[in-house]
């Protein structure tokens, strides 16, 4: 018999809106009391659903959520909906991110994952398993900056109350970022300005190629504690930091015509290519530019720092005659765990300016 403990699991949900003791299940349906009575709420255009208020200390093991990815009033929810996360009463969000970008869903389409961290099953029920501690409270909330009425948002907050928290907690946290185009031989940044001790944990890219010819040669990197203008870590590519190789295709070949392969593994990945668009939003949309997702978690391997932290990504294309610079749409998540105080995040952008190409 292992000893008593004071951690006890609790869950939200519509269904228990607080997460308290015997109070789940409570609501009645035409079937009767207790009997399904209330699986979703509403979200409507311009407002914020808050999915979980818990007082602490504790750990969010365990989040769920699935909303419609288009409505009447346009494509693009995943895209303009904003999952926020405050820890321990702080103002400024430690999780700020575009919903679909937050589980490897970006540009408002959805992708099928199969990952550690991250998993999204048929069809679009996204999962969350990156342990979220906690010592005086946790909120977690959904805005809708999206043009239209969202009837139905179902979602599962499943954690942990009384758990024994280490001194110098490191809490989670996850930024989203965009470079649209820009001067050939900027790097996109991935995350800047980060103060303090921790490890960095992950990175989701969803890159728009507006250039022809192979967009994967830039590199990652990793500027840690003193770094200045070269840094400790980086990779050999894009398609090499997210496990893959060879241009994620079946052949380097030009006859036949090479065909993407996406894969989804435990901690890395390529879950999204699409070359045309399925958003029917519009009579003269028959193509688009070539959209790339892909993910790194660095669970095993975490890139820990006890100063400061930035990451990078390089543009860089190759082409049969060579390497060269590139001007891509790239949009980022990523993910770390710190200790407090955060550095207050960069300006979101509104929905316009978050939109997919």
């Amino acid at each position: 018999m292992s000893a008593p403990t004071a951690v006890r699991s609790r869950s939200i949900n519509a269904e228990n809106p607080t997460g308290a003791p015997g109070a789940a299940a409570r609501e009645a349906s035409p079937l009767g009391p207790g009997r399904k009575g209330r699986a979703y709420l509403p979200l409507p255009a311009g407002e914020t659903l808050t999915l979980a208020e818990i007082e602490g200390p504790g750990v969010i093991r365990h989040i769920w959520i699935t909303v419609a990815d288009t409505t009447p009033a346009g494509p693009f929810v995943l895209r303009d909906l904003v999952l926020r996360a405050h820890w321990d009463g702080d103002v400024n969000p430690a999780v700020e991110v575009p919903l679909g970008d937050f589980f490897c869903n970006g540009f408002g389409a959805r992708a099928q994952v199969t990952s550690l961290p991250i998993t999204v099953a048929p069809t679009g029920g996204m999962n969350c398993y990156f342990p979220m501690p906690f010592r005086e409270g946790a909120r977690l909330t959904l805005e809708s900056q999206h043009p239209g009425d969202l009837e139905h948002v179902f979602f599962q907050v499943d954690y942990t109350v009384g758990d024994e928290l280490p001194a110098g907690l490191a809490t989670f946290h996850a930024q989203w970022r965009r470079t649209r185009g820009g001067e050939p031989g900027t790097d996109h940044t991935i995350l800047d300005g980060v103060r303090g001790g921790g490890h960095y944990v992950g990175t989701y890219i969803a890159l728009t190629a507006l250039e022809r010819y192979w967009w994967g040669e830039g590199e990652v990197k990793f500027f840690v504690d003193a770094d200045e203008e070269y840094p400790t870590l980086c990779s050999t590519g894009l398609e090499d930091y997210a496990g893959g190789a060879w241009a994620f295709q079946n052949a380097l070949a030009h006859t036949p015509e090479p065909q993407p392969i996406p894969f989804s593994a435990p901690y890395f990945g390529y879950p999204h290519s699409a070359h045309t668009d399925t958003t029917k939003a519009s009579p003269f949309a028959v193509a688009m530019p070539p959209t790339h997702g892909l993910y790194r978690w660095h669970l095993p391997d975490p890139v820990v720092f006890t100063e400061r932290l930035r990451v990078t990504l390089q543009q860089i294309g190759a082409w049969d005659h060579g390497l060269f610079e590139r001007s891509d749409d790239i949009c980022t998540t990523a993910y770390w765990y710190q200790t407090a105080p955060h550095t207050p995040f960069p300006p979101l952008p509104d929905a316009r300016g978050r939109r997919p190409r």
